[in-house]
């Protein structure tokens, strides 16, 4: 099977378990599911977020998961529990395609990893 029918099939596997767990069945879109992640790795769950607090959690989701293709690494958790990461590599110029491929890429690698799909 070629790698794009494979991640095309595992992406929508995870799309449809992680929809029918938080939106009642409703697909989530590719940010909803970095922002997941980003609860994820903060692991806070049950607390309401602000604005901003949100963005710094989809940045949070998108270091994780970039950080095993090189660009970036952990470096520490603050006072309030907060992961950060300092950056290891830029990213090359990318089109909205190209990155979007890479994103549903390094998340289907995240929720194998994590054991939710195979």
């Amino acid at each position: 099977m070629s790698r794009d029918i494979q991640l095309k099939e595992r992406w929508e596997q995870l799309v449809k378990i992680l929809s029918d767990q938080f939106s009642q069945g409703e697909d989530l879109d590719l940010d909803a599911i970095i922002y997941l992640i980003g609860v994820q790795e903060l692991g806070k769950f049950h607390q309401t977020y602000k604005k901003d607090e949100k963005l710094n959690l989809m940045h949070i989701a998108i270091c994780r998961l970039l950080e095993p293709y090189g660009y970036y690494e952990f470096e520490f958790f603050d006072s309030d529990g907060w992961p950060h990461y300092k950056v290891k590599e830029e990213l090359p110029p990318l089109k909205a395609g190209e990155q979007s491929v890479l994103m549903k890429d390094a998340i289907v690698n995240y929720f194998l990893e994590k054991k939710l799909i195979e």
